[in-house]
């Protein structure tokens, strides 16, 4: 899987394609706006990146979802999926509106058909966007996902990046842990190098 798709341009979004950048994929990155509007992203991200239709950036492999929480759902309306790994990037800051279930249970109803794994939602865009290699070891990213095989996927993507990843289970039962107020959420964890 060479391409990467980003659904939203912002300071996640564009974190997400210098990821997908330094791990040597394409980037097709798209917002609400249209494509005519990401000039000055695109020229930012550099070589590499080029700037689609919200539709452009969901047929890609691995599709990035990277909007604020109250704009998923009509990111993603009308858009079809048949087997894409969809990231989903977002955190739901009022998690009152959720009856009890995790935001990622929630995303993967509105993509049914990909494969959703929960990823890149604890860190500031800052850091996340930032070298991975740190004080001699590597940047932790945590994820989860109910497709081992999409997993895998994720996982190569970050560790082509530099990052070092811990799965932690399920959709669900990981997603929680990842989610704002719970444990991991914002967590900045740097493997050492040499540790097992």
């Amino acid at each position: 899987m060479s391409s990467v798709g980003i659904i939203g341009a912002g300071r996640i979004g564009q974190a997400m394609a210098r990821i997908a950048l330094r791990a040597g994929r394409s980037v097709v990155i798209a917002n609400s706006r249209g494509p005519e509007s990401l000039t000055s992203e695109v020229s930012a991200l550099g070589d590499g990146v080029s700037a689609g239709t919200v539709q452009q950036a969901a047929a890609a492999g691995i599709v990035v979802v990277a909007v604020p929480w109250p704009r998923v759902q009509q990111a993603l309306e009308g858009l079809e999926w048949s087997g894409q790994i969809v990231i989903d990037a977002t955190n739901d800051f009022d998690p009152s509106d959720l009856d009890g279930r995790t935001s990622s249970d929630v995303v993967a109803d509105l993509v049914r058909g990909a494969r959703v794994v929960k990823a890149a939602n604890t860190l500031a865009a800052a850091v996340l966007g930032s070298d991975p290699q740190e004080a001699g070891g590597q940047r932790v990213i945590f994820l989860s996902g109910d497709d081992i095989d999409a997993k895998a996927e994720v996982i190569s993507l970050f560790g082509d990046a530099g990052f070092f990843t811990i799965d932690l289970g399920a959709l669900i039962t990981g997603g929680a842990m990842q989610q704002l107020g719970a444990p991991l959420a914002g967590v900045n964890l740097i493997r050492l190098s040499g540790a097992n």
